[in-house]
């Protein structure tokens, strides 16, 4: 069955490409595995080249992977463009900084010498999604390219031009002919791709389930795995917060990339003692928010990337409501062409429903009640996810240690979660494990040697 790249916002199909054959997955697996043999040996400066070269060209085509981006899977054109300027911030980041990450480190012991050398491992399978589908790629392949690894990018299925743009790309950039490959497969095909022993590792950002199903195949393989899987995350507003500044940031939170993101804020955790005073700002900002074409540089919530998922949706908040949540904004499917759902707020949820138990991927936000802080983390807490956390308080102090207790691998106080090359990035309990981006990213696809020197 061909791959379909089908443009969200009006349901008209812009490409159909065949899948890869036996022998062309084999060839790519083989021409990443060679390339990678020689690209381990050159220097870090010869490798930041290349890198350097790849923003360049990022920064120079910006309107060209924008435009593609949001016609393929319906981001805002204004948030396109935005993630192929991080894209190429991680290319200029980990060529300036990975050969420090990477130095040897001495360790004294008895011996005339002895270190810790971080060395590459081999191809590293990247099987990535949809929803960020350049900087989800240059998240996880940049670092471990750096590193002196190959990848071979097995993408979301209803993103074949991104996937196969991103290889263009690189082989601009002058990477050694075959170090990045993209196949185009169906996810069917990834346990054959896992299995091959030429893949010396997987990274996989999706969901949850899928994550389950990698993490099972690999081990089988035991092959090294870094999961970023789905989110739930909550966003904590304690009495003393400034609820202007909260507000305001909850509904860019919320709606960003339509809301199709796994550290989007989805359960909206807020003290009782100015609940309907945050209600009240968190609503008008939301209602303010510009629907539309994703083209238009006015837009700021397009499509959901596809039918299903926008059904997906309806059907979560459709169950919450029966269950006793209050629309307040929004709350019905729009008919009509285009996968659009209106920016809804849900009032008076509780955790046994649906937009509370399950990671909603689409700009729907749950606003629960806390008689308090102390309920309010052990509201937060109370999900089988683990990735991002917002806390909203004037006491910083005070945020530091309530940080302490919030089961999350990212939290960020009085601000909007964000992943950043300088930080390492990453879930716990059903989010995931593992760590990209920063130091801790970029030791996660090395063969962490120890040598030891006796004279």
């Amino acid at each position: 069955m061909a791959l379909q790249s089908i443009n969200p916002a009006t349901e008209e199909v812009l490409a159909e490409f065949a899948p890869f054959s036996d022998a062309q997955v084999d060839a790519a697996l083989q021409q990443a595995h060679e390339a990678y043999l020689h690209w381990r040996t050159r220097s870090f400066a010869e490798r930041g080249a290349c890198l350097r070269r790849a923003a360049e060209r990022l920064r120079a085509d910006k309107a060209r992977w924008a435009r593609l981006i949001t016609l393929e899977m319906g981001k805002p054109i204004v948030e396109a463009e935005a993630e192929i300027e991080k894209s190429a911030w991680a290319c200029d980041y980990f060529a300036e900084h990975a050969e420090r990450m990477l130095a040897d480190l001495a360790v004294p012991t008895e011996a005339a010498r002895s270190y810790v050398a971080f060395r590459p491992l081999g191809v590293v399978l990247a099987i990535m999604p949809w929803n960020f589908p350049f900087w989800q790629v240059f998240r996880a392949g940049v670092p471990a390219l750096m590193a002196g690894n190959g990848v071979v990018l097995k993408h979301a299925s209803n993103v074949p031009q991104c996937a196969l743009a991103i290889e263009e790309l690189l082989q601009q950039a002058e990477l050694p002919r075959g170090l990045f490959r993209t196949v185009l497969v169906p996810g069917g095909e990834t346990a054959r791709l896992i299995a091959d022993p030429r893949v010396r590792a997987v990274t996989l950002t999706g969901s949850s389930d899928v994550g389950a199903e990698v993490a099972s195949l690999a081990g089988r393989q035991i092959k090294k795995q870094v999961l970023e899987l789905g989110g739930s995350d909550p966003f904590i507003v304690l009495a003393d917060a400034d609820l202007d500044a909260a507000a305001t940031t909850a509904a860019r939170a919320r709606n960003q990339n339509s809301g199709q993101s796994c550290i989007a804020a989805k359960r909206f955790i807020v003290e009782e003692a100015v609940a309907d005073a945050f209600l009240e700002r968190f609503s008008a900002a939301v209602r303010a928010l510009r629907m539309g074409d994703p083209l238009e540089r006015t837009t700021q919530v397009g499509p959901l990337a596809r039918g299903d998922l926008r059904a997906a949706l309806a059907q979560q908040v459709e169950a919450s409501v029966r269950a006793g949540a209050r629309p307040v904004v929004g709350g019905s499917a729009i008919n009509g062409r285009g996968y659009f759902y209106p920016p809804t707020v849900l009032d008076a949820v509780t955790p046994e429903m649906a937009a509370f138990r399950e990671e909603t991927f689409g700009p729907v936000a749950a606003v629960v009640r806390a008689r308090n802080a102390e309920e309010a983390l052990r509201l937060a807490n109370a999900t089988e996810y683990g990735l991002g956390a917002s806390l909203w308080t004037r006491d910083l102090d005070r945020a530091a240690e309530l940080a302490r207790w919030i089961e999350a691998g990212v939290v960020f106080v009085n601000g909007l979660v964000a992943s950043d090359p300088r930080l390492p990035f990453g879930g716990v309990k059903r989010s995931g494990y593992g760590r990209e981006l920063g130091e801790f990213g970029i030791r996660e696809f090395v063969n962490v040697q120890t040598v030891v020197l006796n004279s």
